[in-house]
């Protein structure tokens, strides 16, 4: 069974730093491409970056250039994403997500998605 599993939400205050975390299982995680997403309440999910199987090139969506980071180990079967400078407008349930191509992370139609974890910036 596929399985990607977030961790590392919760409620940060405005200007504060955020380390997510994604577990994968039940594929050959360095075979696939890794990305995150995002979904703000009354908001179409948006893509943050992508990451290609080896993990020595990441894509990032525009907006998201500056204050994320994404990286992943694969002898942990890991991803993760590091948010800098945390705003308001960055709350919302950031997605984990698994592609055979990295085309298939920034277009939003992954192979596998983990259930997401809540971020909440606020003071």
């Amino acid at each position: 069974e596929v399985q990607l599993v977030e961790s590392g939400g919760g409620l940060v205050q405005p200007g504060g730093s955020l380390k997510l975390s994604c577990v994968a299982s039940g594929f050959t995680f360095s075979s696939y491409a890794m990305g995150w997403s995002r979904q703000a309440p009354g908001r179409e999910r948006e893509l943050i970056g992508a990451t290609i199987k080896s993990g020595a090139s990441t894509y990032y969506a525009d907006s998201m250039k500056g204050r994320f980071t994404i990286s992943r180990d694969n002898a942990k079967n890991s991803l993760y994403l590091q948010i800098d400078t945390l705003k308001p407008e960055d709350t919302g349930i950031y997605y984990c997500a698994a592609g055979q191509t990295l085309h298939t992370l920034v277009v939003l139609t992954p192979d596998y998605e983990g259930q997401g974890t809540q971020v909440t910036v606020s003071s």
